[in-house]
């Protein structure tokens, strides 16, 4: 069932979801893969999805790995990830 989330719950939604799958720091995980498995949950999948993805690069939450096509958390933020986390994953 798709929900209709702000930027915000989006964010934390993939935040949430490379917690809970341990991808922090060098053992990171393919964009694609993990747009694709967020497209199921979020209406206006795909775009919106990878636009929040490039916002969480910008403010430096997650890494870029291999010239962009892998993602992981940056456990120097782990604090604030969580934290973003339980603010966002109200719904």
């Amino acid at each position: 069932m798709k929900r209709d989330c702000t930027d915000f719950e989006v964010r934390a939604l993939i935040l949430d979801w490379l917690v809970r799958h341990g991808r922090w720091g060098s053992h990171y995980f393919p964009l694609d893969t993990l747009v694709n498995k967020l497209s199921h949950v979020v209406e206006k999948d795909g775009k919106r999805i990878r636009r929040n993805i490039k916002d969480l690069l910008d403010e430096d939450y997650i890494l870029s790995h291999k010239r962009g096509n892998t993602v992981s958390l940056n456990p120097t933020r782990s604090r604030e990830i969580t934290e973003y986390v339980k603010k966002g994953m109200k719904f």
